[in-house]
């Protein structure tokens, strides 16, 4: 007699996910209607490229696609003495997770926050934002966007 695996996350109920095809970070993963959230696989970032925008920054881009409409993923460097500039994301969640330097967030009306790594930031959709590395190395932080970031969404504020 044959016995079953079955998934851990609810008893009696078989997993529905897909196998996800590796391909640019830039580029929707093949054959994936937008908003489809049943891909499931690694993919690799090695060969993402870091591109400057004109907020300041270094952003790569690490998940970013219709396959998975809900979340991006961007690694972000900061240089040393660099602030960026004030913006919002319109209808977009943002959280800002440091992994390397530290550096003060400016949240709309809030005080300026110093983080460090380990630090996540908060940003409510629509909400003014800056960031400055206030450190001597590189500030590095992932920022992952809820639902993912659109470049319409993004509003230059000042």
């Amino acid at each position: 007699m044959r016995s079953e695996t079955r998934s851990p996350q609810a008893p009696g109920r078989r997993c529905r996910c897909r196998g996800l095809l590796r391909s640019s970070p830039r580029l929707a993963w093949p054959g994936q209607a937008e908003g489809s959230a049943h891909d499931a696989g690694v993919r690799s970032n090695a060969q993402a490229a870091e591109n400057w925008i004109p907020e300041g920054c270094f952003v790569t881009e690490w998940s970013n696609g219709p396959a998975d409409a809900a979340v991006s993923i961007a690694r972000v460097r900061v240089s040393p003495g660099v602030t960026t500039r004030w913006h919002r994301l319109a209808g977009t969640a943002e959280r800002y997770v440091v992994l390397a330097g530290a550096g003060r967030v400016e949240i709309g009306d809030l005080p300026a926050q110093d983080l460090a790594v380990g630090d996540v930031a908060l940003i409510p959709p629509d909400c003014r934002q800056r960031i400055a590395n206030t450190g001597r190395e590189d500030l590095v932080f992932l920022a992952i966007c809820t639902p993912r970031f659109r470049p319409e969404s993004y509003q230059a504020d000042g």
